[in-house]
């Protein structure tokens, strides 16, 4: 800006100086020059206005950090089912379907809920029960609640949604003790059992402890 500014200048007082002159060479050399420096400006004029057509690196707005996205967990839901497929009703309403984030994989179902009267809202199961189908599963948006169908991989009743280890199945393979695995067995009883099992467990294993018995369920009913 500066530069042009200064072009501009000489020029105006070269005119002048042009404007006064007499002698032939003088307003030659005055012409020469003067047409140097406009072509000169042209340039010049033309380079600022490109660059004020451009907003600067510096002028142009930063992307706004993505913030991350807080959620309230949706613990009010029911379900049902059949031989075939898990109906899960997720109860919440003002739900649209343009701001659902879905994620089905075989033992997985989140999914979150998006400006739901200004709050975002996540349901999730992340470990189910049995294996389901997640290319077959579906939401449907209902005005008081959500459904979430889930279709089971292999047909049959699912005996909770959560999937739960068999705490009373022994842990039991080829290169480990079989007392090991009874003993296990006995504590996993002991844990669930009422008054009168956790005293027989206990006496039947203080008597495999002192070697009275060699099988700590003997006489166990």
């Amino acid at each position: 800006m500066a530069e042009e500014q200064q072009l501009r200048l000489d020029v105006e007082e070269l005119r002048h100086l042009e404007s006064i002159a007499k002698r032939p060479r003088v307003l030659s050399l005055l012409s020469s020059e003067i047409r140097n420096l406009d072509a000169k400006l042209s340039k010049v004029t033309a380079a600022v206005a490109a660059a004020a057509a451009q907003p600067s690196v510096s002028a142009q707005k930063a992307p706004a950090a993505v913030s991350a996205l807080n959620y309230v967990t949706l613990g009010s839901f029911s379900w049902d089912q059949d031989n075939d497929k898990i109906k899960l009703y997720v109860f919440l309403e003002g739900v649209q379907e343009g701001k659902m984030e879905t994620v089905f994989k075989p033992m997985l179902v989140d999914i979150k809920f998006h400006d739901v009267q200004g709050k975002n809202y996540r349901f999730s199961v992340p470990k189910l029960n049995k294996e389901i189908v997640p290319g077959k599963c579906k939401v449907v948006v209902k005005p008081t609640k959500v459904i979430v169908t889930l279709f089971k991989a292999s047909k049959g009743n699912w005996l909770d949604l959560h999937f739960k280890e068999d705490k009373l199945k022994p842990g039991l393979d080829k290169d480990k003790n079989p007392m090991a695995g009874i003993m296990d067995l006995m504590k996993n009883m002991y844990e669930e059992g009422d008054d009168d099992m956790k005293r027989t467990i206990a006496k039947a294993w203080s008597d495999a402890r002192s070697g009275k018995t060699a099988d700590p369920l003997r006489g166990y009913p």
